[in-house]
């Protein structure tokens, strides 16, 4: 019999609380390995905090969350080898070129072989012909590429993106389409969006909060869209958590 594979996120009775209020409220959810996610709700409905939490960025209130089996509380350290972040915030040196960007990275994350690995990824993003121009030169769509060669520097097996088109240009949308599909094989992917139909559409399986709490969890094929999206409406008048 072969063994089920670990999910690559699980989280029991997970929450995060800011004084009185909880930004996430018992959210239990089970990501498989390979899939990839998009969170979805109303302004203030946890989707960043959770997101926040399960990359280590913040620290659970109550609850548990494990990453490729990792304990995020116990271990966060150990977790981020296998995490991958890339947001609205570049994370990036813009006065440093973008190979000597990616170089701080591979060595900080102790990548064997540093300079086959920086070309590499810079060949994958399209931007081996600008390696050596300051990244406060580029674009916003070109940032967000450099972004994207930063968060894979590792090989991460999960990867984050908080609101990862933000700012994009229709052209540049396209393009970090186009690279996000190359990297799909064997990483798991986990989105905020507030581009219902776009989410929807890359997705694999769909999580809908409102006030922190879980309205919807499960695969995609086990929702008919309109109906998703309904629900999906339904949630922004529920409030801030």
């Amino acid at each position: 019999m072969e063994a089920v594979a670990e999910p690559a996120i699980e989280t029991k009775k997970l929450s995060k609380v800011f004084g009185n209020r909880k930004a996430v409220d018992n959210v239990t959810i089970e990501v498989p390995q390979g899939a990839f996610l998009s969170i979805f709700g109303p302004n203030g409905a946890g989707k960043t905090t959770l997101l926040r939490v399960l990359s280590t960025l913040s620290r659970a209130t109550s609850g548990k969350a494990t990453l490729m089996g990792v304990d995020l509380k116990e271990e966060p350290d150990r977790a981020r080898d296998h995490i991958g972040l890339i947001s609205h915030n570049s994370m990036l040196y813009p006065d440093l070129t973008a190979e000597q960007n990616l170089m701080i990275y591979a060595r900080l994350y102790g990548v064997v072989d540093p300079e086959a690995r920086v070309m590499e990824l810079l060949e994958a993003v399209e931007l081996k012909h600008r390696r050596l121009d300051v990244v406060r030169t580029f674009s916003r769509g070109m940032t967000q590429r450099l972004s994207i060669a930063r968060a894979l520097i590792h090989d991460p097996d999960v990867v984050f993106l908080d609101e990862p088109y933000s700012g994009l240009d229709p052209h540049a949308v396209e393009i970090f389409d186009e690279l996000i599909e190359r990297q799909r094989e064997g990483r798991t992917f986990v989105m905020v969006s507030h581009d219902l139909q776009k989410g929807f559409a890359m997705c694999t399986h769909a999580l809908v909060l409102a006030r922190g709490r879980v309205v919807a969890f499960d695969q995609k094929d086990a929702f008919d869209f309109d109906e998703f999206a309904a629900l999906y409406r339904s949630t922004v008048g529920m409030g801030v958590a």
